[in-house]
């Protein structure tokens, strides 16, 4: 039900993407600071909303259908509000092209297998990219004009997340081809029972 903790988890996600907008869009270290806050806020959720669902035997298929809408849209909003407001060097979008690629491509292959009923399994190597991802796009919200706020000066945040986004980005490589050969395996196999759509 979506009164059920999990489930208000993972619309929490959605409902904290134009309050993380907002904040960005100020461009004051206060701001950035509170930016960063409540993208890392949401992304814990995702880890929550899962684990409860799982425990508290509250799983439902509204849960499995909003929990991945919510974590595309939070990732999606994030990068572009840090490549369009300019905060991270030119390089980096190149890995953001990738993530951002790869969501599409999971987000196809999981439509189309679940058409064909079958399910497609996070593996743990997709944690640690979006353990990655989540840590790179918090850090790049956030920057280094936040960094004095929280006695981080000496850090340089910027250069950290952009680091973090590419080693996201090969995991995104290894995980997207993961997935698409999973998608590819059942696709060829015979008599696939699975609805005709056009976009």
């Amino acid at each position: 039900m979506l009164s059920d903790l999990p489930n208000l988890l993972t619309l929490s996600r959605i409902v904290a993407i134009p309050l993380m907008v907002v904040l960005a869009a100020f461009r004051t270290p206060a701001t950035d600071l509170a930016a960063c806050t409540v993208f890392g806020l949401a992304g814990i959720t995702d880890y929550f909303d899962g684990k409860l669902a799982r425990d508290w035997k509250q799983t439902s298929d509204l849960g499995r259908m909003l929990d991945p809408i919510a974590d595309k849209l939070l990732v999606a909003a994030a990068l572009m509000m840090v490549i369009g407001m300019g905060r991270m060097s030119g390089p980096s979008l190149y890995p953001a092209i990738v993530i951002m690629l790869r969501e599409i491509l999971v987000s196809g292959l999981r439509e189309y297998l679940a058409g064909v009923r079958v399910g497609l399994p996070v593996t743990r190597l997709a944690k640690w990219k979006t353990g990655f991802q989540m840590g790179a796009l918090g850090s790049l919200l956030g920057g280094d004009t936040a960094a004095p706020l929280v006695w981080l000066q000496f850090l340089p945040v910027t250069l950290i997340g952009e680091l973090m986004l590419w080693v996201a980005a090969a995991l995104t490589l290894v995980t997207g081809w993961d997935y698409l050969t999973a998608g590819l395996r059942h696709a060829a196999a015979p008599n696939p029972t699975i609805p005709n759509h056009e976009a």
